[in-house]
């Protein structure tokens, strides 16, 4: 028994390093005033920003392998261990001198060292303007009167570079604040049960944000034909969508 745990974690270790260096294949570049940007997925939530020298990480978390570049920021959207580890290891992983950490309230309470934001917070930084957006449950939970993601616990992002605006949702259900936000280019949008939101609402947030391109992220659980049935609730709509692969085959 020790025997096979041993070789299954050796075989998901080899799957996850094997899956890193495959990431680096589905960078996508994105035209700005201020020269290219381009963004890298990891894993589920995780992923970083490269542009004008600066690199961003947004929720480095277990078990994504961060071989890529060091932060100069690390943004954070909320306290679940799917988007920051506790024990910092992912931080630690990708951290270097100077670098800063932005998060909010919840996750400061561990992570010690982290500027908080607070909802509709608005900072500049560097040739960057970063904004956090509301990011939140009003149907789902654990259980009645509780809600997986309440109010103010934890955001999103929209950060703006060379006269382009890339939102990351973090964990949200389809809320008014987020339909609302205007002049997305990019978009990154959750989805997945029951902790964020079913295809038709994703697809529905989408349309009304209305980017010029949409990639789905944090969909885990959610097979292939959901992802497809993503992109074509958007079809006719003039919105791009990118399918991009968060997790391993094996997995």
């Amino acid at each position: 028994m020790k025997n096979t745990k041993l070789y299954l974690a050796m075989a998901l270790c080899f799957a996850l390093a094997a899956f890193a260096a495959s990431a680096h294949a589905q960078t996508q570049t994105f035209k700005t005033s201020g020269g290219d940007l381009k963004i890298t997925p990891v894993y589920h939530a995780s992923l970083y920003i490269e542009a004008g020298g600066k690199v961003i990480y947004v929720d480095p978390a277990k078990p994504g392998v961060f071989n890529g570049p060091k932060a100069d920021l690390i943004l954070i959207t909320h306290d679940h261990p799917d988007h920051v580890d506790r024990d910092m290891t992912s931080i630690n992983a990708v951290k270097k001198d100077g670098t800063e950490i932005w998060a909010p309230a919840a996750v400061h309470e561990f992570v010690t060292s982290a500027t908080v934001m607070t909802d509709n917070e608005t900072k500049k930084w560097g040739k960057f303007t970063i904004e956090s957006v509301p990011a939140y449950n009003t149907m789902r939970g654990p259980q009645a009167g509780q809600y997986f993601h309440p109010k103010g616990r934890g955001q999103g992002y929209v950060i703006t570079y060379g006269g382009k605006r890339f939102y990351f949702s973090g964990d949200t259900e389809n809320e008014p604040e987020l339909r609302a936000l205007k002049n997305i280019d990019v978009a990154f949008i959750c989805m997945n049960l029951p902790y964020t939101m079913t295809v038709d609402e994703a697809a529905d947030l989408t349309k009304a944000i209305h980017p010029k391109v949409v990639i789905p992220y944090h969909y885990r659980a959610m097979p292939a034909t959901d992802l497809n049935a993503f992109k074509s609730k958007l079809e006719g709509t003039k919105i791009e969508v990118r399918l991009l692969e968060w997790y391993p085959k094996a997995s």
